[in-house]
């Protein structure tokens, strides 16, 4: 096997446990809730408080990267994530939980966008790139069938705490093969610290996401929930106004002067928001409202995961030969569509309608992930590969946060797992099936390929 397929394989293991977490934790959800005697929103931030730390540090994890090393904050992230899930799976309860979760998020944040700015590094030639990450997108299919399966059966046999020591075998093997194979390597130009744009994101992403996810109990009128909508919107435009005079800033905009790099940056938080809205709603409609148990509603689950695995190297080789767009407008036509027969489910749905939904869903999103990072990465400097591949991440995380958020706001602002509120969480993700089409053709079209080279010619430092 050639020394770049084996570098690949070992960052594609980083992509597994952090995918595995995922689902496993969104599975799980029922059973934390009966222990712990959890609210919808202490649902949520079981979810968020992990995706809200990953997408707040992965920029400045990016950078760190390029200039101290890839491989080495590569590695320290295998050990961070893999610490915090041995301290989720003891967690006494539901606040440490989630603090916890933030641990293994620090560490999280260091695995993807490190990984990515590795392979983008090892894998110079763009065709050979596209198929890399093609195969990168399919271990996100293949974490997501073996998440729910793996989670179903370790909540029905050990309880949910078993689903955080899945991780430790993983990351362990994990760091001891990036030590042995894969090379050190950095950026010719790095890049310094910018600590108050790096306070700035936090603000803005957590502030929001607070907002949302505790606006159904304290009312969204209520001056807690304004004044947290104010101060995200209030830290967003003095990161707005901060970073462009920064010489060295921790988000760089002029990136966003491109128009593909910014539809790929909104098609991700469009089909992030979609999956993670859909992770949650699913478990809480499966278990809560059909009555499955972990086991079945992970089984339940596995058509959207295996179209997922099937699309994936699918839409590699489609952006290698034909680019991005045909990819988008397949995936966005297929994650809306997959959303319709869901909107009329019910606790006696038929089996196959569900399954209609979850295989047209699962093969959209399948589609929707190598276009987006093939974007980030081409035609931005091979320097600040870290960069580009960190605010690709981001986006995702800052979508499956919102996601999660927005769709559990529904849910808890009806009655929690009700129909009602089921059926408009699944309106909102046909929503963002059709903005990931409509994004999607948007930014591939002629005017879009103009703009192409700004955020290249503006980014290269002086």
């Amino acid at each position: 096997m050639p020394r770049r397929y084996l570098i690949l394989a070992i960052c594609c293991l980083s992509l597994l446990i952090i995918s595995l977490d995922v689902t496993i934790v969104n599975i799980a959800l029922p059973a934390i809730r009966t222990e712990f005697g959890a609210s919808v929103s202490g649902l949520q931030w079981t979810i968020d408080a992990y995706t809200l730390v990953l997408a707040s540090l992965l920029v400045l994890a990016g950078s760190t990267a390029d200039r101290v090393g890839r491989r080495r904050v590569f590695q320290i992230g295998l050990a961070l994530f893999t610490l915090g899930s041995l301290l989720c799976s003891v967690a006494p309860n539901l606040p440490t939980l989630i603090v916890f979760r933030m641990v293994q998020a620090v560490g999280g944040s260091m695995l993807n966008p490190v990984a990515m700015s590795i392979i983008t590094n090892t894998f110079t030639e763009p065709r050979e790139r596209a198929k890399a990450i093609g195969v990168w997108g399919a271990v996100t299919g293949f974490s997501m069938a073996l998440g729910p399966l793996a989670g179903g059966a370790l909540v029905h046999s050990f309880g949910w705490r078993s689903i955080f020591w899945i991780n430790v075998p993983v990351g362990i093997a994990a760091f001891v093969l990036a030590w042995r194979f894969i090379p050190e390597s950095r950026a010719g130009h790095p890049r310094r610290l910018d600590p108050v744009g790096q306070v700035l994101v936090l603000t803005t992403l957590a502030s929001i996401t607070y907002a949302i996810i505790e606006g159904p109990a304290a009312g969204w009128t209520s001056a807690q929930t304004l004044g947290c909508f104010a101060l995200g919107i209030a830290a967003l435009g003095g990161l707005l106004w901060w970073e462009p005079r920064r010489a060295e800033p921790l988000i760089e905009l002029t990136f966003f002067r491109s128009a593909p790099f910014s539809g790929a940056t909104l098609i991700a938080v469009c089909a992030f928001a979609a999956l993670g809205g859909f992770l949650f709603l699913n478990t809480l409609y499966l278990q809560s409202e059909r009555g499955l148990s972990p086991l079945h509603a992970g089984l339940y689950t596995l058509p959207m995961a295996a179209m997922t695995v099937i699309a994936s190297p699918l839409s590699g080789r489609l952006v290698a030969a034909r680019g991005t767009r045909l990819p988008l407008t397949i995936a966005g036509s297929a994650m809306a569509l997959g959303m319709l027969p869901l909107t009329m489910a019910g606790p006696d749905s038929p089996v196959w309608q569900l399954f209609a939904g979850y295989l047209l869903f699962g093969f959209g999103f399948g589609m929707v992930n190598t276009p987006i990072t093939s974007t980030a990465v081409s035609g931005m400097p091979r320097a600040q590969a870290g960069v580009a591949a960190a605010i690709a991440s981001t986006s995702r995380q800052v979508g499956s946060a919102l996601g999660v958020a927005v769709i559990g706001a529904v849910v808890a602002s009806a009655a929690a797992g009700s129909a009602s509120g089921g059926h408009a969480g699944w309106w909102i993700l046909f929503g963002l099936g059709l903005a990931v089409l409509a994004l999607g053709r948007f930014s591939t079209g002629r005017w879009a390929q103009t703009t192409r080279s700004r955020g290249y010619a503006e980014s290269v430092p002086a």
